[in-house]
């Protein structure tokens, strides 16, 4: 399987798919849906038993999709999601221990940070790359914008109240290399099996100028 770093990874399309599964067998049809809209990368979120099976479905059956998991908040979970075959991992905040736990895997983890401190714990570990969480909580476009003064060489994925009415304007700033968002896969979609509609909304991010 191809390894990727976390640049690598937030480079590979505008915006990265936030997904939760209830049932294993939507893993596959979803994920097809959003690759015919050009989206590779697919964040499969730890907050249903059906996510880790999910992972590896797609890991087996579709080796075009960059699949990782979302959610990740302790060291057990980097891996129990890389065994499931994740090539990437994104967590809701930092600890000492999550970052610890990078030395356990050979995937590359994005961070949730939410402040200055928690960027520079994040950098102390080599890390220059963060996803901003909850992004508009945590001030937004303003917080982004006050982060690249004495953080120039970072990168974000904010993540949280982005939306189809916000999501340019995230991508307009130098320091953000995409967005996180839960538009593109809504779980009454998947429920309803309206995937050319997903597929609908994952061509509207992908064919931006």
């Amino acid at each position: 399987m191809k390894r990727y770093t976390a640049e690598d990874v937030m480079c590979a399309g505008p915006v990265i798919p936030v997904i939760a599964l209830d049932r294993i067998e939507d893993a596959l049809p979803l994920a097809e849906a959003l690759l015919a809209g050009g989206i590779r990368v697919l964040e499969i979120t730890l907050r249903t038993d059906a996510a880790l099976a999910s992972i590896e479905k797609i890991a087996v059956h579709l080796p075009e999709a960059i699949v990782g998991a979302g959610t990740v908040v302790q060291r057990e979970d980097l891996r129990k999601v890389e065994a499931a075959g994740a090539q990437f991992a994104i967590s809701p905040g930092v600890t000492p221990d999550l970052l610890e736990g990078m030395k356990d895997v050979s995937i590359p983890l994005l961070p949730g940070v939410a402040s200055a401190s928690e960027i520079m714990l994040g950098m102390s570990y080599g890390l220059a790359h963060f996803k901003l969480f909850p992004a508009m909580v945590a001030g937004g476009i303003d917080a982004l914008k006050a982060f690249g003064g004495p953080f120039a060489h970072v990168r974000f994925c904010p993540t949280g109240g982005i939306d189809q009415k916000n999501y340019r304007d995230f991508l307009a700033l130098e320091n953000v290399l995409c967005v996180g968002g839960s538009w593109l896969a809504p779980n009454d979609l998947i429920a309803r099996g309206e995937l050319d509609r997903i597929t609908e909304l994952a061509r509207a991010v992908t064919q931006i100028s």
